[in-house]
Parts: structure tokens; C-alpha cells; sequence
């Protein structure tokens, strides 16, 4: 498994890997993957929609024999656009398909036809009914419409994955786990082929951001504001991470980071650390709290006050995927009569 260049990777097998930058974030980017099939070349993911992320991509396709033009079909792990946000240009350029699941199309769908002063009236609603303070809100219901709110018209897909089908790649055995949890229509494809070196394990497995060797995925909340129906998406991503540690593949190709082995074992560290951090926040919740002050209380990467806006709102998401969990496992509840509405541990 050798270097092709400083940002492919030859992972054996008719399988590489292109290092396709994201602007400004620590992740740094995205790992899309090159798949040979009988019809040509098809790609896991395409990386950020970014002039410098699309010329990383081309150049990587060049270093691979190949080039966006050249390009069969575009299977999508999930909406993000870090993973989703080039698939509309690769298909301009080569009249590929894009494959994606329907929980996550349909958010596509929802996101293209969502105006700016829409989304962010519902922003304004959303943040205030799970407490946070009008000196964050204030700006939203200030903000002048912009023509475009970013990742709000990403490029339609017109093919859909069906969990437990294979993909229709000739040449290749292709099958999608639906993973929902980080987002709604996450999936997972198992390559079911001997894997290039010999190790032992069922296969390989394009985790996109599901199960990554050192990050533990956001878990945010995804509903339209007309559905009345409450989610558990924690509760999805914990039962989903148990089916992918049963599956036991040989080798995990996630979207960021590295390649791994043992999978088995980074999800019962995943299991544990949501476990963990759930018993904690019943700590914090001796007190009734709304999942705003929840959230400022929770541990993050940085002290609260060093959050940045935007991330606030994602941690104030993670903090209601959370208490959901709690509430669904009866280990805590609402307190009635509250608005906004607060939470508390039940003894």
C-alpha cells in the first residue's frame, strides 16, 4: 500500500484514496475513494465544493490514470458537503450517476427548496425553543436574507441506495448498511471481496463518518419542521454501530483520518464513551436545564466561551440528540409546565 502521491493513497485491490482538502476546518479533508468497476471508475464521496477542493480532485483522478470526465458513478455516504458538495460538478463533467439514500436525498430535496429567509426563521425558532439566549438569536432575526445560504443547493441525486442491496457495479460485490445517526440516510458499503493483503476480517468497509480511528462523529438532529415525530438518532447510531462491529471487516476506509483495522474494538470504545458521557450529563442534570444550558455545561473540545457561533449551534444539536436518548431510556424527563423546556435526571 504505497504512496502514489502526497495526496493519493493505493489501497490494493483497484481501490485509492484522494485527499480533497476542506476549507477552513480542522479535519482538514476528506478521504474520497476510487473504486475501479467493469464500466469504469466510480468514487466514494467527493469532497467539498471549493475551487482548490475541485482541482485536489482532478489532479488526484490524473494521478490515478483517470479524470472527473471520466468518471461512471458517484456513491454518496451521506448529504455533508464535505462529502456530497462536488458530486453536481463531477457529474457535469462526466454524465455520472449519483447514488444516495433516501433519508438523506430527501434532505437534499429540502435544502434546495428552502429560501434563506426560511431557513433561518426556522434557525430562530429552533434555538429558542431549546433555550438559548437572545444575544444568539438576535443576529438571525437581524441578518438580511443572503441570495445563498451555503450547502443549501446541493446537486440532486438520481439513484437511490437500498440498504442490504448490492450497488449495481459491475465487476464488484457492493453492499450498503444503512448507518443511520449522524445523519438520517447515512450508509456504509461493505466491500465483499478478499481483501488485498490477506487480512482476516469480512472484507472492507467505506465507513464515511460513522466509525472514524480517532474522532467520535457528531450526532445531530435532522427533522422537518412539520414533522411532529421525535427521533432518537443517538439510539440509531448506537444500534447501528453494534451491526457494523458485527459485520467484523478486515479493513475500515473511512472518510477522514486513516485506514484501520479491528473494528469490532473501535466501536466498543464508541459504545463505552457514549455510555460514559450519557451518565455524565444525568450528573449535570440534578438540576432541571434546558439543552442550551446543557450544552454550555457539556465537555467539548474547548471551553464554551471558545466556541464559535455556528458550532454552538451544532453542540446545542448534539446536547438534545443526547437528552432524547436519556428520556427514551427513561433515565431522565421533561419538566411540566417549562418553556423553554427543561430536563431533568429521574432517580
Amino acid at each position: 500500500m504505497g504512496e502514489l502521491m502526497a495526496q493519493v493513497s493505493d489501497h490494493g485491490g483497484g481501490v485509492r484514496s484522494i485527499q480533497v482538502p476542506i476549507p477552513d476546518n480542522p479535519l482538514g479533508h476528506t478521504l474520497v475513494y476510487l473504486v475501479d468497476t467493469d464500466r469504469g471508475p466510480v468514487l466514494v464521496d467527493t469532497g467539498w465544493d471549493d475551487p482548490t477542493s475541485w482541482d485536489t480532485l482532478a489532479d488526484g483522478l490524473a494521478a490515478c490514470g483517470t479524470s472527473p470526465d471520466g468518471i461512471h458513478g458517484v456513491v454518496v455516504t451521506h448529504h455533508h458537503p464535505d462529502h456530497h458538495g462536488l458530486s453536481g460538478k463531477v457529474r457535469e463533467a462526466s454524465g455520472a450517476w449519483i447514488a444516495m439514500h433516501e433519508a438523506d436525498a430527501a434532505l437534499v430535496r429540502r435544502a434546495r427548496s428552502t429560501g434563506p429567509g426560511r431557513w433561518m426563521s426556522y434557525m430562530t425558532g429552533k434555538l429558542t425553543a431549546v433555550g438559548a439566549p437572545e444575544d444568539h438569536i438576535a443576529p438571525l432575526r437581524t441578518a438580511r436574507p443572503l441570495a445563498r445560504v451555503p450547502g443549501l443547493s446541493p446537486a440532486l441525486p438520481d439513484r437511490e441506495i437500498v440498504p442490504g442491496e448490492l450497488l449495481d457495479l459491475p465487476g464488484r460485490r457492493l453492499r450498503a448498511i444503512w448507518t443511520p445517526g449522524h445523519t438520517p440516510g447515512h450508509v456504509c458499503l461493505h466491500l465483499e471481496e478478499e481483501h488485498p493483503s490477506q487480512l482476516p476480517g469480512h472484507g472492507r468497509l467505506f465507513s464515511g463518518d460513522h466509525l472514524l480511528p480517532q474522532i467520535t462523529p457528531h450526532i445531530g438532529l435532522y427533522e422537518d419542521p412539520g414533522d411532529a415525530n421525535v427521533t432518537d438518532p443517538l439510539g440509531d447510531y448506537l444500534d447501528s454501530l453494534e451491526r457494523v462491529g458485527r459485520l467484523a471487516p478486515a479493513e475500515v476506509l473511512p472518510a477522514h483520518q486513516h485506514a484501520f483495522t479491528d473494528a469490532p474494538a473501535r466501536v466498543r470504545e464508541l459504545l463505552a464513551h457514549h455510555e460514559d458521557r450519557l451518565t455524565g450529563l444525568l450528573t449535570l442534570l440534578a438540576e432541571p436545564l434546558t439543552p442550551w444550558q446543557l450544552a454550555e455545561r457539556m465537555e467539548w473540545n474547548r471551553p464554551w466561551s471558545q466556541i464559535p457561533y455556528g458550532s454552538r449551534n451544532i453542540a446545542v444539536s448534539e446536547a438534545e440528540a443526547h437528552l432524547r436518548r436519556l428520556v427514551k431510556l427513561g433515565r431522565a424527563e421533561a419538566v411540566t409546565g417549562t418553556d423553554p423546556v427543561t430536563y431533568v435526571a429521574v432517580d
